[in-house]
């Protein structure tokens, strides 16, 4: 009997902690997860509405990587910097190409790779990047950041969207945790009737499975979410993150780390077409993947190269080299499966947001689970107020019997 007690007084703890949670943080977390349901698709949703910068018409062969270089080059008149090489017959490719009185990182074209075609550029503004925009100002900073006039004097208005995401987002983690506690019911008997939705019932019991049911089955990613989200908000939680899974680096350590080091005298390397650095790439790393090459300023220095897979299952996470001007050895790998568990975790912060983790599989369970998440607040409000009301009558019933016994 006494341990009845004791667990109906847990349960009524985690309770309310989980009720002010959600009050608290409910209309940020709508915002925040309804935002991120659709960024989840950020990529789709922009090739789906400008399919005229992605998309290309399979005709004949492909031209070398070099020929659309130096075509584009004597185009526009810069210096081609970086190149992302898709080999996909049916996608465009993009160039980075930098004028020399650019002080930016450049300007990247989406161009076809059949005719050197150039199809836009990544800062053209279209209706779909501008929606995306939005949508990501909404979700990091709850649009705050595109109001001019400052709201506090303290912090800027990118700050205070930062901070507010962040303290919703760590109570809406709370209100997961709590809610796992309160998901077993007081009988343990009854325990299955939290893993379905009674459909026939009144619009009370659905409510409050839809709230129950699709929170459990939706939990461990409302987690992983909850969990990497406040990584963008706080600083002290980001190297706590970095600390926890081995990847922090103290940055005047690091900085010393590179002062200490003495300038490496390099001779003249020999030039290499683009197609000879994407073959001896693809040679390293020989699986299906997205190729980025920043292509340095003089043909000295070693040559930059990343690899992200691409497939329905693609795993996250990006392998990288360093190729020798000269001979294109590969002179440093750094691939992403070599990292200890830890550090590929921590790694993967972005992508385990995001759910980009495992391609497109996963990126489908996040935006379902984003889903679940942006309706919990709605469906949680609706229980307590049900609630409310059913006790306000008894309330009333026992004050008028207190009178008349008076």
């Amino acid at each position: 009997m006494a341990n009845k007690s004791i667990w109906s007084s847990i349960r009524h703890i985690f309770n309310e902690v989980h009720l002010y949670a959600g009050l608290i943080s409910g209309l940020i977390v709508i915002l925040v997860c309804l935002s991120g349901t659709i960024y989840v698709y950020n990529s789709e949703i922009r090739e789906m509405a400008n399919p005229e910068l992605h998309q290309v018409e399979a005709a004949g062969n492909r031209m070398s990587a070099e020929a659309i270089k130096k075509q584009l080059e004597l185009t526009q008149e810069g210096n081609v910097v970086g190149i992302s090489w898709n080999e996909d017959p049916e996608k465009s490719v993009q160039f980075t190409l930098k004028k020399s009185d650019d002080k930016g990182r450049g300007t990247s074209f989406y161009v076809n790779p059949y005719t050197a075609e150039i199809l836009g550029n990544t800062g053209d503004k279209t209706a779909a990047s501008e929606f995306m925009g939005y949508m990501f100002s909404l979700h990091r900073w709850l649009m705050l950041d595109r109001i001019e006039t400052p709201i506090m004097e303290s912090m800027s208005n990118r700050d205070l969207g930062r901070f507010i995401n962040g303290v919703a987002t760590l109570l809406f983690t709370l209100g997961v945790l709590t809610g796992i506690v309160i998901w077993f019911p007081k009988k343990v008997k009854n325990w299955r009737q939290g893993l379905k939705i009674k459909w026939n019932a009144n619009w009370k019991r659905v409510n409050h499975d839809l709230h129950n049911t699709l929170a459990f089955y939706s939990l461990v990613f409302l987690l992983i979410m909850g969990a990497t989200g406040p990584f963008w908000s706080f600083q002290w939680y980001r190297e706590g993150w970095q600390k926890t899974w081995d990847t922090y680096r103290d940055p005047n350590e690091a900085q010393a780390q590179n002062e200490e080091k003495e300038p490496e005298v390099l001779e003249a390397g020999v030039f290499h077409t683009l197609d000879e650095v994407i073959l001896a790439s693809n040679e390293a790393l020989p699986y299906e993947g997205i190729l980025r090459i920043s292509i340095p300023e003089n043909n000295a220095e070693a040559i930059s190269v990343s690899k992200y897979r691409t497939g329905f299952f693609a795993k996250a996470g990006s392998d990288q080299l360093k190729l020798n001007p000269n001979s294109l050895a590969v002179e440093e790998a750094n691939l992403f499966s070599d990292l200890p568990w830890r550090q590929q975790v921590g790694r993967s912060v972005k992508s385990l947001h995001t759910g980009e983790i495992f391609g497109q599989f996963t990126k489908f369970i996040w935006f379902l689970a984003c889903l679940v998440a942006t309706s919990l607040p709605i469906t949680g409000t609706l229980i307590w107020l049900n609630k409310k009301k059913k006790k306000s009558p008894q309330k009333r019933k026992t004050n008028k019997q207190i009178l008349e016994t008076a």
